[in-house]
């Protein structure tokens, strides 16, 4: 353990906060126990079987040549900005050493006329958010646990909700892409204006790897101008009712930027209402946002659903609360999945869980259980519907128990050849991915 801590200092300083295990905060601790393999309590880490030390580089140049060290002596590397989504994907094995790139964190260019902006992996998505909204803009991205996700993290782990329904994935808006490969060399894809495609699909690939490719550095994004108002309407009601208004919605010439479908439960906990529901934002200049919502209620009342519009502060408080309800992990025992299925199942698949939402967009989703078989029930129905279950958040034992990405198509074998030609040696986030990748 020190061999590898004091190799590591001497390759980019002491300064740069080499850390012993136990001299890490306890919530450091325990996000990274939660993304390791074999370790069934807490009070099972000793130094003899945790990582020897996390790592904090401030450049990307330090970050290669830490990289380059671990190639060197096969160390294996679990990359991660502030570790708020450590514990989503598979559990990492035989992990030697933490990476974090929390403190290579500066913005780089934010080209206001050509509505870009390219920053270093680290930096929190927030801070981004208030840099851009000094312009007029922002970044079209909704990540889980905003204040804390960095944005190579939310690359990472292609993490995105609601504003998929106007703006797209991760991989939609991402322009470029400066990475650290598995040998230490510094590596490009992309550029940095919305024209240029040459990379492109490099930066698919790198979207959603869990750092399992490489380990992102820098990153550019295209930016949009913030909308002028915002309101948001709600419709809550029997299944079928619900489940019409979502359709007419989606053949609608009406442009919502959100639009979810929420589970009973969730409605409840929300105090929206009784029944399935209808969460709808639109955002634009103020006499559009007033007309589409007013469009979409009388569609409601039509299908004899009750419906309620939210603005302003009222507005921002239900959003903030939905996303605390479906993403907060205080609950040990909480699984939460998410899901793919063909949105016009959405209804039919809501209506069956305890909780969760579905975009009506995509059939893209998010659900919480409490018990191994009721996700491997909800597995076997996505499944009939040509869709997935991935469990994301769950605690360690039911992680070892269950495949946590459930994967049934063809794609593994090139998979695995892509990962051999990246990391070859899989020093990089072993096991992490589908397949143990």
């Amino acid at each position: 353990m020190k061999c590898i801590a004091s190799c590591l200092a001497s390759t980019i300083g002491e300064e740069n906060a080499v850390c012993l295990w136990e001299n890490l905060e306890l919530s450091q601790q325990q996000h990274i126990q939660q993304a390791i393999a074999d370790k069934k309590t807490p009070s099972s880490y000793t130094s003899g079987n945790s990582p020897s030390c996390i790592v904090y580089p401030h450049t990307q140049e330090q970050l290669a040549a830490v990289v380059a060290e671990a190639h060197r002596h096969n160390w294996r590397i679990l990359p991660c900005g502030s570790g708020s989504k450590l514990n989503w994907g598979g559990l990492a094995t035989g992990v030697d050493i933490v990476i974090s790139t929390e403190r290579i964190n500066r913005l780089i260019e934010h080209a206001v006329g050509d509505l870009t902006v390219t920053v270093e992996t680290g930096m929190k998505f927030s801070n981004l958010q208030t840099i851009l909204a000094n312009s007029r803009q922002f970044l079209a991205l909704d990540p889980t646990a905003p204040k804390l996700a960095t944005i190579g993290g939310i690359v990472a782990t292609a993490d995105t909700n609601s504003w998929r329904q106007r703006y797209g994935s991760v991989r939609d808006q991402l322009l470029g892409i400066t990475f650290v490969r598995a040998d230490g060399q510094i590596a490009k894809a992309g550029g940095r204006v919305v024209k240029n495609v040459a990379g492109y699909d490099l930066m698919k690939l790198f979207t959603g790897s869990y750092g399992t490719l490489g380990i992102i550095s820098q990153l550019t994004f295209r930016v949009y101008p913030l909308p002028e108002v915002s309101g948001t309407v709600v419709l809550t009601g029997a299944d079928e009712a619900i489940s019409q208004a979502a359709a007419i919605l989606r053949g609608s010439a009406l442009t919502p930027t959100q639009a979810d479908l929420l589970s009973a439960n969730l409605v409840s906990k929300l105090n929206l209402g009784t029944g399935l529901g209808l969460i709808v934002r639109f955002q634009s200049i103020s006499e559009s946002v007033k007309e589409q919502s007013n469009r979409l209620l009388a569609v409601g009342e039509k299908l004899g659903l009750d419906g309620a519009m939210y603005s302003g502060a009222d507005e921002a408080d239900l959003w903030q609360r939905l996303s605390e309800q479906m993403h907060s992990f205080n609950t040990e025992s909480v699984i939460t999945c998410k899901i793919g299925v063909l949105p016009t199942a959405a209804v039919e698949v809501l209506s069956k869980a305890e909780m969760g939402l579905i975009h009506i967009a995509t059939g893209l989703g998010w659900l919480q259980f409490e018990d191994n078989n009721q996700v491997l029930a909800m597995r076997d129905r996505t499944q009939n519907y040509g869709g997935f279950l991935t469990i994301l958040q769950a605690p360690v034992a039911v992680k070892q128990q269950l495949d946590v990405w459930g994967y049934t198509g063809n794609a593994l074998p090139l998979m695995r050849r892509i990962k051999e030609q990246f990391d070859s040696k899989n020093i990089l986030s072993p096991g992490r991915f589908v397949g143990g990748i």
